[in-house]
């Protein structure tokens, strides 16, 4: 079974490596341009968020760590 702190290491690996494999991920918003009586119009707003390098990179890092600590035996 592995320690809570082992399997926060992997996650922060995975997540890093997929920062850096995507670089950016985007999502839609729906906003209502009209909304008068009976009439509605919307428009989709596509978002893009870009994740810097240097954040994948940490979060590997962390990952590591996290996971080299939890295969320390505590005495």
């Amino acid at each position: 079974m592995m320690k809570p702190l082992a399997i926060a290491g992997v996650v922060l690996i995975g997540l890093g490596i997929a920062g850096l494999a995507l670089g950016r991920f985007s999502y839609t918003t729906e906003k209502a341009v009209i909304d008068v009586g009976p009439i509605k119009a919307t428009v989709d707003e596509r978002h893009s968020i870009a994740i810097p390098d240097i954040a994948g990179i940490a979060a590997i890092l962390a990952g590591g760590l996290l996971v080299f600590l939890s295969r320390r035996s505590v005495a």
